[in-house]
């Protein structure tokens, strides 16, 4: 765990051996699940995200943000007097300790799920609480959490889909940096799905493909994918990578001289390892985001949010992942509060019904999948002398929330 993990303390974070996750096997659906609680108990909201893991950082950011989330809540009274309580776990990236560990976490007395970075260990969570009927607000980009099997009427999408962000990066890029596409990615399922999603809306722009190459998570030399990227000549480059991988990524194609010839974009940008890498390093680069902090200049609940965070946390501004990490919980109790208790049948009927404004604008959940309309943001990153400056990215382009964004239900295997 890194200082950053350190200054987040205490997190109540169980640890799990492999070999006990193993031991535990697949078997959820088999252990016996009692959900009773007093009606005045702390409504309590399990968040497993990966602390343990190279997204580590990322995973610690949306912690604060959840916990902005319970302290707003229970600052304004919690639920007819209840409040809330978060109760993290780390699951790492590994679905298999997400199964093992899944029976302990439910059988505390959660009444809510949000969380995950990962979209196999998401998945494992959305399993888990479809089979107990718990509601689970995903937070991490996944196409297949909002499909067909996957998606359970359990089931909400509080965190953009990768389709939702490479539409938004696609038709602000491809009209302006030329046709010869580049796509670097990582090799599981939201690399894919964001290259996917980039190659659709790139057909209305008559775009070439002219590579795809694709690397391991936790990659720390780029050099051999880089030098692939650069022969295809491309005038973009796509990034469709997270975390330390796109910090290394864009680090190294920096400092190859790719920025002479392509323009560089990133599908998810990354605040963190914005900062991690430094200015120079990603100067000029644009990528798509669903929040970021001066968001706080024009809407009004994005200032609250800014500013309760900034109180919880020494005084530093959410990143994008911190700002979902609110989100997950907050829509959860919300929804609860409007339905006036936390029985899984009217808080998925009141999250169906809000139309709400959190922190970031209007938004509202899709009936037929569950997914979060949300406007989207383009962001360009701009060169800061003070390595402290955390204004690090200007907005040079808002979608608005719009159905037309996401997959359409029918693709997606909903009737």
């Amino acid at each position: 765990m890194t200082g950053t993990a350190s200054r987040l303390a205490p997190i109540p974070v169980r640890s799990v051996s492999r070999r006990r996750a193993l031991a535990g096997g697949l078997a959820v659906a088999s252990l016996p699940f009692v959900r009773a609680r007093a009606a005045g108990a702390p409504i309590r909201i399990g968040f497993p995200v990966p602390l343990s893991s190279p997204y580590a950082n990322e995973a610690i950011e949306m912690v604060r943000g959840a916990r902005t989330a319970i302290a707003m809540f229970n600052d304004a009274g919690g639920l007819a007097g209840r409040q809330a309580d978060l109760v993290v776990r780390d699951f790492r990236m590994d679905p298999r300790i997400a199964i093992a560990d899944m029976p302990e976490l439910l059988k505390s007395g959660v009444d809510f799920l949000s969380g995950g970075l990962s979209p196999a260990v998401q998945l494992a969570i959305n399993a888990a609480a479809h089979k107990h009927d718990i509601l689970y607000n995903a937070l991490s980009q996944s196409d297949q959490i909002v499909a067909m099997p996957a998606w359970a009427p359990t089931t909400f999408h509080e965190g953009p889909t990768p389709h939702m962000s490479s539409h938004a990066l696609g038709s602000y890029a491809f009209p302006q940096f030329g046709d010869r596409v580049a796509f670097l990615a990582v090799n599981y399922s939201v690399g894919k799905e964001l290259v996917a999603g980039l190659k659709s809306v790139g057909k209305a722009h008559g775009i070439t493909p002219v590579a795809e190459v694709y690397h391991p998570v936790g990659t720390t030399d780029f050099t051999p994918y880089l030098k692939r990227i650069a022969a295809a000549k491309p005038s973009i480059v796509f990034f469709c990578n997270y975390g330390p991988d796109q910090q290394y990524a864009i680090q190294q194609a920096t400092w190859a001289g790719l920025k002479s010839s392509a323009k560089l974009a990133v599908p998810v940008i990354s605040m963190t390892a914005r900062l991690a890498a430094g200015s120079e390093a990603y100067e000029g680069v644009i990528g798509c985001a669903s929040y970021y902090w001066r968001l706080e200049d024009t809407i009004a609940s994005a200032n609250r949010f800014n500013r309760r965070f900034r109180e919880l946390n020494e005084g530093r501004v959410p990143t994008d992942y911190a700002a979902l990490g609110f989100a997950g919980p907050m829509t959860l109790l919300t929804a609860a509060k409007q339905a006036g208790g936390t029985s899984t049948a009217q808080v998925r009927a009141a999250m169906l019904a809000m139309k709400y404004d959190l922190y970031k604008g209007p938004e509202y959940y899709r009936a037929c999948d569950h997914q979060a309309v949300q406007a989207m943001l383009v962001l360009e990153s701009r060169f800061t002398v003070d390595a402290a400056d955390r204004d690090v990215f200007n907005i040079v382009k808002s979608y608005p929330g719009s159905e037309a964004m996401l997959a359409a239900c029918a693709t997606e295997g909903h009737k």
